[in-house]
C-alpha cells in the first residue's frame, strides 16, 4: 500500500534535502516549505503543516543521538519551550480564527516565511561574525536575563515556525550562541535540535487538527529524506562548510525575494 503513496518527485525532493540538512546541520525547513511551495505548488499552510511533522520526525533521531553522547543541555531545552509551547498554541489558534485556508493566511504565511528565509541567511552567513561582535561589546549576562531571554527566543521562535516551518534550526542556534558563548558549539546545537521536537510535533499535530496536512507527501519526504541524511553527513567532512552556508542563504534570500516581491 505505501508503494502506491509514494510519489517519485517528492522523494528525491526529500533526499535532496536530506542531503544538504546532513552537511549544514540547518536549513532543512528553509528549502522545504518555500520548494513545496514554488515548485509544487502545494497551498502554503499544506506546505507549513506537513514540514512540521516531517521535521520533528527526523529531528527525533537526531535527538537521540546527542541524547546519547550527553549533547543536549535539557535545562536550556525546556526554558525554549516554556516560551514556545504556549506561542505556538496562541498562534495556531489565531490561525484558525483567520481562516487557515483562505486568501488572507496565505498571503500572511508566505509574508512570514520570507521574512523567517531572510532571517535565517543573516544567521548563516554572519553567526561567527555576530558571535564576534556580541561577546567583544557585551560579553558575558547574568544568568537570570539568560533564561529569561532564551525563553523569549523559544517564544518568538514559536510564533515564527508555527507559520512558516522555518527558524528551529539555524535562528534557535545563533539565538543559543549568543547567550550562551562559553557552551561549547556541539552542545548548543544538540539543545537546539532538541527543542525543535516538541515545537515542531506540537505545531504540526496542530495543523493536523487545522486539516493541513499531506500524509501522501509527508510519506514520500520521509523516504527520501533517511538516507539523504546519512549520505549529507558522510559528506560533510569532504564539503567546506563555508562553501555550503553561503550557497545556501543566497539560496534562501533568493527565495525570499520571490515571496517578499513577486
Amino acid at each position: 500500500m505505501l508503494a502506491h503513496t509514494i510519489q517519485p518527485l517528492y522523494l528525491i525532493s526529500g533526499f535532496v534535502v536530506g542531503a544538504l540538512t546532513g552537511i549544514t546541520g540547518t536549513g532543512g525547513g528553509a528549502l522545504m516549505t518555500p520548494l513545496l511551495i514554488l515548485v509544487f505548488q502545494i497551498h502554503p499552510v499544506t506546505a507549513v503543516g506537513t514540514d512540521l511533522l516531517y521535521a520533528s520526525l527526523t529531528k527525533a533521531s537526531g535527538t537521540v543521538v546527542h541524547s546519547y553522547n550527553r549533547t543536549v543541555d535539557w535545562k536550556i531545552v525546556g526554558w525554549m519551550a516554556v516560551g514556545s509551547i504556549p506561542m505556538t498554541a496562541l498562534t495556531l489558534l489565531a490561525l484558525y480564527y483567520l481562516d487557515v485556508h483562505g486568501d488572507a493566511t496565505q498571503t500572511l504565511v508566505t509574508k512570514i516565511l520570507g521574512l523567517a528565509l531572510f532571517l535565517t541567511a543573516i544567521s548563516l552567513i554572519f553567526r561567527r561574525q555576530l558571535a564576534e561582535l556580541y561577546a567583544g561589546r557585551i560579553g558575558s549576562i547574568d544568568p537570570r536575563l539568560s533564561r529569561n531571554l532564551t525563553i523569549l527566543t523559544g517564544a518568538v521562535l514559536g510564533v515564527l515556525v508555527s507559520i512558516s516551518s522555518v527558524g528551529a534550526g539555524a535562528i534557535g542556534v545563533t539565538a543559543l550562541i549568543l547567550l550562551y558563548p562559553e557552551m561549547p558549539t556541539l552542545r548548543i546545537v544538540g539543545s537546539g535540535i532538541a527543542h525543535s521536537v516538541p515545537l515542531t510535533l506540537i505545531a504540526g499535530l496542530g495543523h493536523w487538527a487545522l486539516g493541513s496536512i499531506d500524509w501522501h507527501l509527508l510519506s514520500s519526504l520521509l523516504v527520501g529524506s533517511i538516507p539523504g541524511i546519512v549520505i549529507g553527513s558522510m559528506l560533510s567532512q569532504r564539503i567546506p562548510e563555508i562553501v555550503i552556508r553561503v550557497t545556501l542563504s543566497a539560496t534562501l534570500i533568493v527565495i525570499c525575494a520571490k515571496f517578499w516581491f513577486f
